[in-house]
């Protein structure tokens, strides 16, 4: 069954509960919220992804954007799309999609009222047009070429989509689950149609935890949440637990965030010093226990846009040296900040470590990931080591690297301001042609390489850990949780 059929078709039917235990799904912190209209933490738009559906969603093989609640869809030049709805999608509460709640819901995620965490998504859309109980018209202002994917965000009910916050997932949505229950640590939920099971999703924060309530029996699916060296405890079939860890390669990128604007890290030799003083090959082979692949691309390997010859760069102390020493800068003292994870902040000593024998004097500094966030936005940081868990649409790299998009305005960290850097973000976001876009992004690549605005690490495998009642779930590509729902 197809994506779109599949959430489609859980839109459409309710099930009653089950008897048997729910499968539990254990995440390293609560959804910040369950409104998608303000959804931005991992856990959170995971979790609401379960609750709701959008006009697109994607596929979780080739990352590219499929209809779910469009049964079709037609470009009328570069500047306007015609979505036809399908006629059997139907709210959780009973009431069939319309046009008006398409329209209602793209009015509400711009509206500076609602002040949705998403509205800057879709900025490029000029008008929105109901011409039909199931049609629907998109005007642009300019050409966009991710406007497929930006129409993934969820449809909401006319009457809701501008209602106030709703964090405890009140919304009425259109996905394969609804809220059953909230409490302390947990969200359960049940499903939309028959024969899938409920779940749980469970925050415990500290992998011993986690996985003492797997090996007892309680949780059934741990995804992306325990340190490589725990992972062979899981796969001892001694123990008679019936688990089993299974991976597959990822579509994120862990990376060193350097700020470009100030001090030694102004300096583009610098930064490209220390990316030279990273053995990455290391990384993936030892500290990811072989569940990483080195990065030397921002686009992870196999993703349409991902630059096909993009040469490796492996470790180069003296190369790095003679980097510092052209900068005048031999003996740089440096901040990094990582979060509280034990893995990061493992990667974080060891990068450390390496970056001393190039003359680099770097202090690790770990905090919670709320402290984190906020020294970034503020630009209290030299240099900080972080994911970016779903790079599925390579315009997100606008997101992180144009001008326009330097904090408070937008998530420029690094505070990058580069003219060049800033034509081809935009080319790439206006091309609609996908090999033009590809050969934009490939010498966009090259650029954020050569002037190391960003540092690729490794891109990191999805590693799950599975009960036996779960041994059928399937990770996606993008680590979203959508396979739960074809576990019978």
């Amino acid at each position: 069954m197809g994506l779109g059929l599949t959430l489609a078709s859980a839109a459409c039917t309710t099930a009653p509960e089950r008897g048997e235990r729910p499968l539990e799904v254990l995440v390293t912190s609560p959804p910040e919220t369950l409104d998608p209209r303000y959804a931005t933490d991992a856990v959170g738009l995971r979790a609401t992804r379960l609750l709701h559906a959008g006009l697109f969603g994607i596929h979780p093989e080739t990352l590219a954007p499929v209809p779910v609640l469009a049964a079709s869809y037609t470009f009328e030049g570069p500047l306007k799309l015609h979505v036809k709805l399908r006629n059997d999608a139907r709210f959780h509460g009973g009431k069939p999609l319309a046009a008006g709640d398409v329209v209602a819901t793209i009015s509400a995620f711009k509206a500076p009222a609602v002040a949705s965490r998403h509205a800057k998504v879709l900025e490029t859309i000029e008008r929105v047009e109901a011409d039909g109980p199931l049609d629907v018209t998109f005007t642009l202002s300019r050409p966009h070429a991710t406007l497929l994917t930006d129409l993934e965000l969820p449809v909401l009910r006319a009457d809701e989509a501008a209602s106030p916050p709703a964090p405890d997932g009140t919304l009425d949505g259109l996905g394969p689950y609804k809220v059953a229950r909230l409490g302390e640590g947990f969200v359960a939920l049940e499903p939309s149609r028959p024969g899938s099971h409920g779940v749980v999703l469970r925050a415990v924060r500290d992998e011993n935890a986690r996985a003492l309530r797997l090996h007892a029996g309680r949780a059934d699916v741990v995804q992306n949440a325990f340190s490589p060296t725990l992972l062979p405890s899981f796969e001892d079939t001694r123990a008679g637990t019936g688990l089993r860890v299974v991976t597959r390669p990822g579509a994120s990128v862990t990376y060193l965030l350097p700020r470009c604007d100030r001090g030694a890290l102004a300096d583009p030799k610098v930064r490209r010093a220390i990316s030279l003083g990273l053995d990455r090959e290391l990384f993936a082979r030892a500290l990811f226990a072989g569940h990483a692949r080195p990065a030397d691309a921002v686009l992870p390997p196999g993703h349409w846009a991902a630059p096909r010859d993009f040469p490796s760069e492996p470790r180069n102390v003296e190369a790095a040296r003679a980097l510092l020493r052209e900068a005048s800068a031999e003996h740089p003292t440096l901040t990094l900040l990582v979060s509280t994870d034990r893995a990061r902040k493992l990667l974080a000593r060891v990068m450390a470590e390496e970056l001393a024998e190039i003359g680099v004097t770097v202090e690790v500094v770990s905090v919670e990931l709320g402290t984190l966030l906020a020294r970034l936005g503020k630009g209290d940081f030299e240099l900080a080591l972080l994911q970016l868990p779903e790079v599925i649409e390579p315009n997100v790299l606008r997101t992180f690297l144009h001008g326009s998009n330097v904090p408070p305005v937008g998530s420029n960290r690094g505070r990058v301001r580069d003219a060049e850097l800033d034509a081809l973000l935009d080319e790439g976001d206006s091309v609609l042609d996908t090999s033009a876009r590809a050969a934009v992004y490939a010498r966009l690549e090259r650029l954020v390489h050569d002037r190391a605005y960003l540092l690729p690490v490794v891109h990191e495998d999805h590693v799950v850990v599975l009960s036996s009642r779960a041994s059928g779930y399937v990770p996606a590509r993008d680590g979203r949780l959508g396979g739960l729902q074809s576990l019978p």
